[in-house]
Parts: structure tokens; C-alpha cells; sequence
């Protein structure tokens, strides 16, 4: 990276930055008391507040959001006439899931290859000192050039939406002229990119019952009608048999038209077992951001340690739909419903309930900010031209934020890379993607400034 002062103060904050970040991974801030106690996340919201307090930030507050968890806002002003910008992250992060599976403890920040790992190093407490490298360089080099509102998520991860629905009864709060989302990532370690699309989301779960009780298989197993055998067909039906989602009335063949993604590349980052088939059809980038897809991300049956043989009662699934841009996750949600209904066999009692909802996104990338900010990749990213891609993933904030503030710019960046394994065991984030990113967004900011005085 070419010197240049905000550089240069940028790379030596490093440190630090590293300090930070291990102190903020710590805590297993975790949104579900049924994982981790709620104690962690009020830490790290407490953490995050006195962050912002130490930066000069006023009006500093820990919000208390309608799902029971805990956002935390700032504001810094800047000079007179200087346009608002809101930056945001979140500190609430993905259960450590099977912590044998990491190599090192997944809330002890360790340096490895030259990766820092730690579940939310990249999702996305990272991405909250990503903000304040950004501000930190820009006061060592002459001051802020705009005034900075800075909101914290503690319960993105779990999508219950208590952010959303607190900026809506609290309007004024969030507004600003552009908005900075520090929840994605870059295509590659390396290659400058803003996100264009976000896929919305739905989750829910279903619950199947048949019997009052578990019964002897011997004696009662091919008559009896099973629960987990009767779920197990409900979730097929959601598939096609190359694994194409099909849910009756839902489009799923749109096609993405621009950057896209080499199986090859892909089946790498995904690390596809040698030999395994990538499910769907179409290009990669048609199905990871312009198609839905549906996951099982849980199941509840007998387990197999202690399993008897026994004929399940009851058996329940918890299911991740991701709603494509254009398309209506509320309208999705409703199709989903039915689609189960109609496909429980032996009229089997079925129960489904919505556990969490966002919308999908599409960015406006010829807009003034996203200008400012590839002027700025060049310089974080020299020799590289910022590229637009989709993410498959949902943050339903954008579209609460581009509902409430229409007239505001949403550019969406961030440390979650490929390699950066997000949701998975060993998640990490690369230190030398945060130093370019917070670069790149300190220009931004001064870029921006400028260009609203021009």
C-alpha cells in the first residue's frame, strides 16, 4: 500500500486494533439465552458503549430493543453543514457450534497463518473496529469531515428484528445522508468490493406429532405412523432432485448478470468434499444471489446416542429460507406455509411457527456515495477497481433503513470474505483486509464530505 498519511496511521493502530478485537471476541455474545447467558451480551454491549464514550462520541446509550435485546448508539458531531453518516456493525455473534471442531478456542482471539481467528472476528465485531480505525486515522490526520452516528446490533444473528423495529417507533434517531453497513465482505482477500444484493430471509420451524408416545417398533413399527419419517418427507419435498429449492409458487430462475463465480472457486470456498456434486442449477452466482434457497439448519428427534428401538412420536426441524431480491419474504413465507401443509403425508399433525423474517436488498451502485467509495478502494486497494457483487446472506436493517431514510445511500462492506469462514467452526478474519478496509472507508469519508460541498 502506497504511503499516504491515513495509511500510515491506519497500520500503525494496528496493534491495538488486535487488542481490541480480542478483548470485544471474548465474549460469547451470543443472542439466545438458551446458548450462551445473557450477561455476555450485555458485557459486550457495555464494552462497545465505553469504545465509543473513549472516541468522544456523545449521546452515547444502550437501547433496549422490543425482542429483549441491546443495540448501542453514538453520535459524533461534526463541522457545521457536514453531512451525516451512520456506520454500523453488530457485536451479537453465531453460536461457537461444535467447539472441538476449532482449532482454537473460538472466543480467544489467535493468530494463525497469518489470519486472526475467533467467532465475530469477521461477523462482525470486526467490523466495529473496522469503524474505529477509520475514525481514529481521520482524527489523527486533521478531524472527522462529517458528523458520525454509529449503531451497534445485539441480535442480528438471530433475526428477531428488535433493532428494526426500534428505529421505527424512534425514526429520528438513525437518520443520515448515507449509510455505511459493515456487515459483508469483499468477492476475495484483496479485491475491493461493495455488496449490490442481500437476499431477505425467513425462518422458521415445524413441528410434527402422530402418536402420543413412543411406541415399540417390534410391536407397533409399520402401522404406527412415524413422526421423524413423516417430517423427513416434508423437508425432501422442498427440493428438486438436482437440490434446486422448489416451493410451489415461488420463482427460482432468475439469473444474475455481472460478477460471477467459478464452480471451481466456489466448491473451494465452500470446501466441497472431492467427488460431492454442488446442488442446484445455473451459474453459482444465479444460485447463491438471485434464487431462493432453503437450509434445515436444525433437527429435533430421539437422538442416536441412547437411541431405543422405538417408533418417534413427535419430531421438529427448524428451516432457513432465503428470499432472493425482488422477491417479497412475507409473501415467501406464506408459500413456504402452505407448501408443508399440502406435503405432510398420513394427515399428520403439523405445526409451523415464524421465528424470524428480513427482506431482501438492491443497492443503488451509481449513486454519488458508492463514487466516493471507489475512489477510495483505489487508493486502500491500489491497482484494483472496486467491484459490485451479491451476498446471499439477509441484514433485514437495510430495508427498514431504506424504508425509514429514502432519500439516504446504503453501501454495504466488510470483513466477511470467503476465507473468513463466517457461521462456521474457525472462523477468522484477515488483518490485513481490515487495515485496507479501514482505509479505504476513512477516504471514503473524506471523499463523501468533499463531495457534498462541490
Amino acid at each position: 500500500m502506497p504511503a499516504n498519511p491515513i495509511a500510515e496511521t491506519v497500520a500503525s493502530l494496528m496493534p491495538r486494533a488486535k487488542a481490541e478485537l480480542a478483548e470485544l471476541v471474548a465474549f460469547e455474545s451470543v443472542a439466545d439465552p438458551a446458548v450462551a447467558p445473557r450477561s455476555e451480551c450485555e458485557a459486550a454491549a457495555n464494552w462497545v458503549a465505553d469504545a465509543l464514550r473513549s472516541e468522544g462520541f456523545q449521546d452515547v446509550a444502550l437501547l433496549d430493543t422490543p425482542d429483549g435485546s441491546q443495540s448501542v448508539y453514538g453520535f459524533l458531531p461534526g463541522p457545521e453543514g457536514a453531512p451525516t453518516v451512520l456506520l454500523y456493525a453488530h457485536y451479537d455473534v453465531q453460536p461457537k457450534l461444535d467447539e472441538s471442531a476449532w482449532v482454537s478456542p473460538p472466543f480467544e482471539l489467535t493468530e494463525r497463518d497469518g489470519r486472526w481467528y475467533g467467532r465475530g472476528a469477521a461477523d462482525c465485531k470486526g467490523g466495529f473496529i473496522l469503524h474505529l480505525l477509520a475514525l481514529r486515522a481521520l482524527k489523527a490526520n486533521g478531524g472527522v469531515p462529517v458528523s458520525v452516528k454509529v449503531i451497534v446490533e445485539g441480535s442480528e444473528e438471530q433475526g428477531t428484528g428488535g433493532l428494526e423495529r426500534y428505529a421505527e417507533s424512534h425514526p429520528d434517531l438513525l437518520a443520515a445522508d448515507t449509510i455505511v453497513i459493515g456487515d459483508a465482505g469483499n468477492f476475495r482477500v484483496g479485491l475491493p468490493t461493495v455488496t449490490a444484493t442481500l437476499r431477505g430471509m425467513t425462518m422458521i420451524r415445524v413441528t410434527i406429532d402422530t402418536l402420543e408416545g413412543n411406541l415399540h417398533s417390534g410391536q407397533f413399527g409399520g402401522a404406527a405412523p412415524d413422526a421423524l419419517a413423516a417430517l423427513i418427507r416434508v423437508l425432501d419435498s422442498l427440493r428438486a432432485e438436482d437440490g434446486s429449492t422448489v416451493i410451489e409458487g415461488l420463482d427460482a430462475d432468475n439469473a444474475w448478470e455481472g460478477l460471477q463465480y467459478p464452480d471451481a472457486d466456489f466448491r473451494r470456498d465452500a470446501k466441497v468434499l472431492d467427488g460431492v456434486d454442488l446442488i442446484g442449477n445455473g451459474t453459482v452466482a444465479d444460485r447463491i444471489w438471485a434464487r431462493p434457497a432453503v437450509t434445515v439448519v436444525g433437527i429435533d428427534c430421539s437422538p442416536v446416542a441412547g437411541a431405543t428401538p422405538s417408533v418417534p412420536a413427535s419430531a421438529r426441524a427448524q428451516i432457513s429460507l432465503r428470499v432472493p431480491p425482488g422477491g417479497d419474504a412475507a409473501e415467501a413465507t406464506k408459500l413456504l406455509f402452505a407448501h408443508i401443509e399440502k406435503h405432510t403425508p398420513w394427515n399428520a399433525r403439523v405445526r409451523i411457527e415464524q421465528v424470524g423474517q428480513g427482506q431482501p436488498f438492491l443497492a443503488d451502485v451509481h449513486s454519488p456515495a458508492y463514487t466516493a467509495m471507489a475512489d477510495a478502494m483505489r487508493i486502500a486497494y491500489p491497482g484494483q477497481e472496486m467491484q459490485a457483487a451479491g451476498m446471499g446472506g439477509s441484514i433485514p436493517l437495510c430495508n427498514t433503513l431504506a424504508e425509514l431514510y429514502p432519500s439516504a445511500e446504503i453501501l454495504l462492506i466488510g470483513l466477511s470474505e470467503p476465507d473468513a469462514q463466517i457461521h462456521a467452526v474457525n472462523e477468522s478474519v484477515s488483518p490485513e483486509e481490515l487495515e485496507r478496509l479501514s482505509v479505504a472507508e476513512a477516504h471514503f469519508l473524506v471523499n463523501y464530505a468533499r463531495s457534498r460541498q462541490a
